[in-house]
């Protein structure tokens, strides 16, 4: 690439940026309003611990709720944490034996100030409508196992004993490897079968068979117990097959949280609308980044375009430099490190060079310049943060190619970003709940 070439895009992108005010400013989210039709708008994240990514991505969610009618907010978490936080929100009572939210590594992803201040907001807007037009919260994604068993298993105790007992002896199977199910992925592969297979698929095909007889106006509580179903069913596959390959797994969970949005909106009807909260490999179309291309995998964000075409809006956020809270490994202490300034050549380079701190670039054809659009649709670097953050090898560990105009529909660029505020005081798994309203669902 030559060098003029390097220095023009920034100076492309400072003319066609939208500069962003503060993100407390009550102006902040009406930038996002272009995207107000859409059925399904996803937010992105270049990683999973930096408060500037959680307060915009809250304040566009308020403005697409409060103006646009919007009533689901589905995230990159398990659906029975997520149901937890669901029940707060909408003023549902809280469940007996529950155990608090989010309380697994990684608890900051989402136990911080940032995520909690935006869930009590929802909470106090839906204090003023009727329920059937609340905004409900959901979780896309599928690790918490012993969970999803457990939940099915109280839920049908309630509602069909008989059932309920056919699910203990199913999950049974499964039980050993309730807290560490890349055991049981392991042993599996060792012993040539998958053991628990069968039971899990049953399970599932029983309890929707139970749609019509059981559960009239109980909805909720219905969705709940299918998509807990559903987790363990794709959760003992997930477990298997990582260790065949890593685009096997990635497909599968990916596919999984798509089949769960699409889940939600077809229990809401036709005019449900949704906002989907992940990370930026997630919600970016897959087709254009090494991962379609070299890895064959998909994601959440290719399959939305794939479905709903421009009625599903991806928006990719960035940043250059600052603090993120991340681990070095997984299960590792979680750390608050500095981000690396962005790489050469890649597009948070080119966006930190345009010197403009805070921006919005619709980079939809027909909104942006043709001479911009074209500068960005030569493949670039794109950095990729996850929990787990490894500067000392960022370049192999945290950039992937991708072309971003074709990856988002827009890209929301943050210069400097920090870390986000995790919550003081964790809770042990197996202490009681709290009843007070002021401090579920996080017990502080």
């Amino acid at each position: 690439m030559l060098d003029t070439e390097l220095d023009t895009l920034p100076r492309l992108i400072a003319d066609a940026a939208e500069q962003l005010p503060h993100i407390d400013d009550p102006r902040f989210g009406s930038f996002l309003d272009r995207f107000g039709d859409a059925r399904v708008v996803l937010l992105g994240e270049a990683s999973h611990g930096t408060s500037e990514f959680y307060r915009a991505r809250a304040e566009i969610s308020r403005r697409l709720i409060e103006r646009h009618g919007f009533t689901i907010v589905a995230v990159e978490s398990d659906w029975p944490d997520a149901a937890t936080v669901d029940r707060y929100v909408r003023h549902r009572p809280w469940r007996e034996g529950e155990l608090r939210a989010f309380e697994r590594f990684p608890t900051w992803m989402w136990r911080n100030r940032e995520f909690d201040k935006f869930i009590r907001w929802m909470r106090e807007h839906n204090s003023q409508r009727p329920y059937d037009r609340m905004c409900g919260f959901y979780g896309l994604d599928l690790y918490n196992l012993s969970g999803s068993m457990q939940a099915v298993i109280d839920f049908l105790e309630r509602e069909d004993p008989e059932l309920a007992r056919l699910a203990h002896k199913r999950y049974g199977c499964l039980e050993p490897w309730a807290e560490e199910p890349q055991l049981y992925g392991r042993n599996a592969l060792l012993e040539g079968y998958a053991r628990c297979e069968v039971g899990a698929v049953q399970m599932l095909k029983d309890l929707l068979k139970k749609q019509i007889d059981c559960f009239g106006e109980e909805s909720d509580e219905w969705l709940d117990a299918q998509a807990n179903a559903r987790l363990v069913k794709d959760a003992e596959a997930y477990y298997r097959v990582m260790y065949y390959g890593s685009a096997e797994s990635w497909n599968l969970r990916d596919t999984h949280m798509f089949d769960a949005l699409n889940m939600i909106l077809d229990a809401k009807g036709p005019g449900a609308k949704a906002i989907v909260w992940a990370h930026n490999s997630h919600i970016g179309n897959a087709a254009f980044t090494d991962m379609g291309q070299r890895r064959e995998e998909i994601n959440i964000g290719q399959l939305s375009k794939e479905k709903w075409d421009a009625k599903a809006r991806l928006i990719g956020f960035g940043t250059h430099s600052g603090t993120v809270a991340a681990a070095d490994d997984w299960d590792a202490p979680m750390k608050i490190k500095q981000v690396r300034p962005s790489l050469p050549e890649s597009y948070e380079r080119a966006s930190h060079d345009s010197e403009v701190p805070r921006f919005l670039l619709d980079l939809r054809e027909g909104e942006v310049g043709r001479d911009v659009r074209e500068g960005l649709m030569e493949p670039r670097l794109e950095r990729f943060i996850g929990v787990i953050y490894r500067p000392q090898t960022e370049r192999w560990s945290h950039y992937s190619e991708a072309i971003l105009p074709k990856q988002f529909d827009a890209w929301v660029w943050f210069d400097e970003t920090h870390a986000v505020t995790p919550l003081p005081g964790e809770m042990r798994p197996g202490e009681a709940a709290p009843h007070e309203e002021e401090t579920y669902p996080f017990g502080l």
